[in-house]
């Protein structure tokens, strides 16, 4: 049997139609859509309908998909009542794995694995992966759920109800466009598990829950919040230059940089980069953009690391006034899109994913020892 790299680094482990990578060239697409092209001309809800249906959508299906998302914003009782008694303290990340989870118990249709019936859940976990996050945030801090605006759009919603303020035109393009850059990436660890489950023809809350325990771990999500650390115990951007060059003299790995499939810049960060700057200078954040922008150019001089998409998203989510601990949390609000559009691929080709191990224990054979001469 041939040997897997490690981490099944370079294995094709299924065809698929969602999103394409060229980690040599740059090149990320969903669908056929350039990122770039996404980013310069659509909106998250055109994502989500184009990750789930192979095309762009009409402006009636658009309505459609928005009022859809609209309307199932609101969650079960029992899991608001499990938001606003999470035991204190508790990782944002772990309650938003647990309700997710506690969104099946209470759907009737959470069993019925037709492909209309999970359509409507891929609908269901979309709008209310929100309203999880926003109403979490707000609980553990003493302040009332803010009930979504009809009116506003996917972006929009989530930062009035985060913050019980309507956002101004610059940041809700902003936000939007952070969610479309992080909405699908291939076959990453999150939507690898997810397919796994899936695969087994378990519930899709069941396979969306092992896509967050999955991007949970620090080597997966997470990145972007380290990185705002680093920026802010950093005095200017001489400082924080300094602090890198210390850092890669322990051999210590820096955030944001450096990415298994990208072996030129990230396409994602050229996009999240200007966005940086631009909310750097409308909210009084210049002094992180510039931090940034000199331990980009030191590590690229010191270790030829390009950044990734978490390096500038850090700022950009502080800017925005994002708690820090909501970081990968919204990393999840986004990736639900291309999370549900492979468990939906993954239903409609199914076979169950079960690959092999190259075995490397002891020699086959071994002649057994009585309890009483070990």
């Amino acid at each position: 049997m041939a040997s897997a790299g490690a981490g099944l680094e370079g294995v094709v482990a299924t065809s698929s139609e969602i999103c394409y990578i060229d980690g040599d060239k740059g090149i990320l697409s969903y669908r056929g859509y350039s990122i770039d092209t996404l980013a310069e001309n659509a909106t998250f809800e055109e994502v989500i309908y184009l990750l789930w249906n192979g095309r762009l959508p009409t402006k009636d299906e658009l309505q459609s998909l928005k009022r859809s998302l609209t309307a199932e914003r609101d969650l079960p009782e029992p899991v608001t009542a499990f938001l606003a008694n999470a035991p204190k303290g508790s990782s944002p990340m772990d309650v938003l794995r647990t309700a997710v989870s506690m969104l099946g118990l209470y759907d009737r249709s959470a069993a019925d694995n037709s492909a209309e019936a999970n359509r409507d859940k891929a609908v269901k976990l979309m709008a209310r992966v929100a309203t999880i996050v926003t109403s979490f945030e707000r609980l553990r801090n003493g302040k009332q759920v803010i009930p979504g605006d009809s009116e506003l759009g996917y972006a929009a919603n989530f930062l009035y109800t985060l913050c019980g303020k309507k956002p101004d035109d610059v940041m809700e393009r902003v936000f939007d466009l952070a969610l479309i850059l992080h909405a699908d990436h291939e076959l990453n660890a999150s939507t690898f598990a997810a397919r796994v489950t899936a695969a087994t023809l378990s519930d899709i809350y069941s396979a969306i829950t092992s896509a967050i325990g999955a991007l949970k771990g620090p080597l997966h999500g997470g990145a972007n919040e380290a990185v705002i650390q680093l920026l802010l115990a950093t005095k200017s951007p001489d400082d924080a230059v300094e602090r890198v060059k210390s850092d890669l003299s322990k051999k210590t790995k820096i955030p944001g940089f450096g990415h298994r499939v990208y072996h030129v810049l990230d396409p994602r960060a050229i996009h999240l980069k200007k966005m940086s700057e631009e909310l750097g200078k409308r909210t009084g954040h210049t002094d992180l953009y510039e931090k940034s922008t000199r331990v980009e150019k030191t590590v690229q001089e010191l270790k030829h690391l390009n950044a990734n998409v978490d390096f500038y998203s850090a700022s950009t989510y502080y800017s925005l006034g994002i708690p820090i601990d909501l970081f990968t949390p919204i990393f999840a609000v986004s990736r639900m899109s291309g999370w549900t559009a492979h468990v939906l691929e993954q239903y409609r080709n199914n076979r169950l994913i079960r690959p092999r191990a190259e075995y490397k224990g002891a020699p086959n054979g071994q002649s057994w020892i009585p309890l009483s001469e070990r």
